[in-house]
């Protein structure tokens, strides 16, 4: 069949490879004996369809997506159709649904809004294209796979290392709660994890905040009201991602608040790791994101071919594999992003961060 695009894929041409190879986690994925494809409206035998969910989270363009096309590249002639949905359920509906007509064989979908994608499970089911919930888990429908991270103790991490930068709130002060986006399933998850620790902590909530879409304005928005309302009597911000982290700082900064309160973040984003250099941020989290996006890659290419899959878990009844997340300080940064090969150390000490970098003991 012709070649087809969606937004704006990358055609990564490559040598058809007859089976998979391992995965760097050395996760068993079994070929099935007999397996045939599933039944459908005649998917292609040579196209994934990657649908990932914004572009204001900076890993998704900047890692997932061409990490995984690599990936798929390397295992053979393979076409990805490429779409980003802006958080917005309904265009990614259209995006899923312009996918299975142009002949996806399998879906990697990472939903904006996990009951909204329940839907797009379920076409796809319909005509026999397996689904693979990669990052956050869609709330319903037959999925054949689910690649994630522990995100409940990605929740715990950032907690744990709030609680000991800030103290045990002897002095009065609380702190606010910025949370991620209240229809990610994954935020969900932080959130839980984090109140497992800050509740326990003797610490005081001052306020918490769903930020919609993980959007950084409105992140920003909130906090300065919140900075409005308690003034001094904040002695640090949860955040749940770095864009919402950098949404607060921002808040911070224009309200003049000196020194600035604990700050924590999410996914180790280049801006996060100078803003430990910096002090203004106290922690991120790192996820190795390579080998959820080859394991992705790899599932994928064996699902085309009817194969069968399996995994170390099983989460409400789909196969799953979760990595670990990891707690990254100003004081972490050389032997976690940057020996992972994450960021190199000229990526990160541009001349603005310089003096930091050298002060860190980074170069």
């Amino acid at each position: 069949m012709p070649r087809t695009r969606l937004d704006r894929p990358r055609r990564r041409p490559g040598r058809r490879a007859s089976a998979v190879a391992a995965s760097l986690l050395a996760v068993s994925l079994l070929a099935g004996c007999g397996g045939t494809a599933a039944p459908s409206a005649t998917p292609a035998d040579d196209t994934i369809a990657l649908l990932l969910p914004d572009a204001k989270t900076a890993r998704y363009e900047t890692f997932d997506r061409p990490l995984f096309e690599a990936r798929v590249a390397e295992l053979g002639d393979y076409e990805v159709l490429y779409a980003n949905a802006d958080q917005d359920a309904a265009k990614q509906q259209q995006q899923a649904e312009s996918a299975l007509t142009a002949g996806a064989g399998v879906l990697v979908l990472d939903p904006v809004d996990a009951n909204a994608a329940v839907s797009i499970v379920s076409s796809a089911n319909a005509k026999g294209v397996p689904v693979i919930s990669y990052d956050r888990l869609v709330a319903g429908g037959d999925l054949a796979y689910y690649i994630s991270f522990d995100n409940e103790k990605v929740g715990v991490l950032q907690a744990t290392a709030f609680v000991e930068g800030v103290g045990d709130g002897d002095d009065g002060r609380g702190i606010l709660m910025v949370n991620g986006s209240p229809t990610d399933s994954n935020a969900a998850l932080f959130k839980e994890g984090a109140h497992s620790v800050i509740d326990d902590s003797g610490l005081r909530v001052l306020a918490e905040y769903d930020t919609p879409g993980w959007n950084p304005e409105k992140a920003q928005e909130w906090v300065s009201g919140q900075i409005a309302q308690h003034g001094d009597a904040i002695a640090g911000v949860y955040a749940a991602n770095d864009a919402t982290a950098g949404g607060a700082i921002a808040a911070l900064r224009v309200a003049n608040v000196d020194p600035l309160p604990i700050v924590t973040g999410q996914d180790a984003e280049l801006s996060a790791i100078q803003r430990l250099l910096t002090g203004d941020q106290y922690m991120t989290v790192y996820k190795a994101i390579r080998p959820q996006a080859e394991l992705a890659a790899e599932v994928a290419v064996k699902l085309l071919h009817g194969e069968q899959v399996t995994a170390p878990l099983e989460i409400e009844g789909t196969p799953a594999t979760l990595l670990d997340p990891v707690a990254v300080t100003v004081d972490d940064i050389m032997d976690t992003v940057v020996a992972d090969g994450f960021w190199t150390v000229d990526d990160i000490c541009t001349p603005a961060y310089a003096d930091a970098c050298e002060a860190a003991g980074i170069g």
